[in-house]
């Protein structure tokens, strides 16, 4: 079986690791700073604040912006549950916008619509590698006197016309095991904020700047040195990583070309996308539905995966919640519907991508 995905190291990384271990400190030291220094200059941006895990990124990005009951943070409904999970934590109301079908990202038009008096963060979904329409949110939020957090937790080092992901306000990475760039679990908050940094710094580190110092009611939110150690050297191979996902991502493209009732994703112009996901579309013009698509490709040995089979608001956990306030969303209830990724890692062979595309045509009756 072709895995969706799948996790290598090196010798670099077990050097660095036996470092941490050999040193006999592997709590938040030297590694974690190092890491965060090569992460910002990587963005483009002054400040990168390591964290525990992607979730704890959102979650502390959002804190940092005192939000107070009440106050709307408008985002995707076609995402991973973090994103929806971490505004609820930080005590605001949730409230979404459509997505649009080329990039599966916000529509700007739908987020201009649903900002409203009480609407305070815009939360753009950087899904799958490739960034939103930043341009146009941009632009909306300094209108309407609005912060922004990007969700970039799929989309390390992807830019928008030259412009890193993680630059435009605050930004939120994930190295979980699947990530482009991974320690196994960790997160990293990019800002231009000075103020907002270094309010973040504190408040990892149980509010504490000096120890037993408390400014403010903090958290344990740290990373360790030992998860530090496996993304430095990940760091300094990345462009060669993406640059092997995006080879992986063009002979598809070209090999599922007129694939019935298979739309195959692309990059858009003035967007580079890392590919952290190759996700196709199956729509009506198939021959099977998603699901038996799904399992026939794992019949011919090709792992996929469907990410997100429904939409957030789609579960009893939030179908009434008093701070889940649900809007129409036809594009991302029909994207929902129709997803498939497709494995698109480094590790992939030239035999992996024939058979890859051989199975989906094969499936779809091309």
């Amino acid at each position: 079986m072709i895995p969706i995905t799948t996790v290598k190291f090196g010798p670099e990384e077990e050097r660095e690791v036996l470092e941490v271990l050999r040193s006999g400190s592997i709590a938040q030291g030297p590694k974690v700073a190092r890491l965060e220094d090569e992460f910002a200059r990587m963005h483009g941006v002054p400040h990168a604040i390591a964290v525990n895990n992607g979730t704890t990124a959102l979650v502390a990005a959002l804190q940092a912006l005192d939000l107070q009951p009440g106050d709307e943070v408008v985002t995707s409904p076609f995402t991973f549950v973090a994103t929806l999970n971490a505004i609820l934590e930080a005590g605001a109301t949730a409230t979404f916008a459509d997505i649009r079908f080329d990039d599966f990202n916000v529509d700007p038009a739908s987020l201009k619509e649903a900002v409203g008096p009480a609407t305070k963060v815009l939360l753009p979904v950087h899904l799958y590698g490739q960034m939103a329409d930043m341009a146009p949110i941009a632009e909306l939020a300094a209108e309407r006197g609005l912060r922004i957090l990007e969700d970039a937790a799929q989309s390390h080092g992807a830019t928008y016309d030259g412009r890193f992901a993680g630059s435009y306000g605050l930004g939120t990475f994930s190295l979980y095991a699947t990530k482009n760039l991974t320690t196994g679990e960790g997160g990293l908050i990019t800002t231009n904020d000075d103020a907002i940094a270094d309010k973040l710094r504190v408040m990892r580190n149980q509010g504490m700047r000096a120890r037993y110092v408390y400014e403010m009611a903090g958290h344990n939110y740290r990373l360790t040195d030992l998860q530090a150690a496996l993304g430095l050297p990940q760091l300094g191979r990345y462009a060669s990583i993406v640059e092997a996902r995006k080879r992986n991502a063009a002979r598809l493209i070209e090999g599922l070309e007129g694939v019935p009732g298979v739309v195959a994703p692309r990059e858009l112009p003035g967007r580079s996308h890392v590919w952290h996901q190759f996700t196709i579309r199956v729509t009506d013009e198939a021959r099977v539905d998603r699901d038996t698509f799904v399992q026939r490709l794992a019949d011919e040995g090709v792992g996929a995966g469907v990410y997100y089979p429904r939409l957030l608001w789609d579960y009893d956990a939030y179908r009434d919640h008093p701070r889940v306030l649900r809007r129409e969303a036809p594009v991302a209830e029909q994207v929902a519907r129709q997803v498939v990724s497709l494995p698109v890692h480094n590790a992939l062979s030239d035999d992996d991508l024939s058979t890859i595309v051989a199975a989906v045509r094969k499936v779809a009756g091309a």
